[in-house]
């Protein structure tokens, strides 16, 4: 699915890329939470789809899995 993308987003794709909600994005990009870039004199975000992947990739979701199993095991 993310090959669908262009390299470089705005915030509805980006959103829909997330699948987020547009006006999370945005705040999420203001607040320095999103990788996002804005041209000069510009007020829209810009996204690199890779970044958003990469960031998306730094939550995984069974590190945290395999923390508490190992934790458990060792008991």
């Amino acid at each position: 699915m993310p090959d669908e993308f262009p390299p470089i987003l705005d915030t509805a794709m980006a959103a829909e890329l997330l699948s987020m909600n547009v006006d999370v994005v945005r705040r999420m990009a203001r607040d320095g939470e999103l990788p996002a870039y804005r041209l000069p004199g510009a007020r829209a975000f810009r996204f690199f789809r890779d970044e958003l992947m990469e960031f998306v990739k730094s939550f995984p979701v069974h590190e945290q899995a395999e923390a508490t199993e190992t934790v458990e095991t060792d008991a």
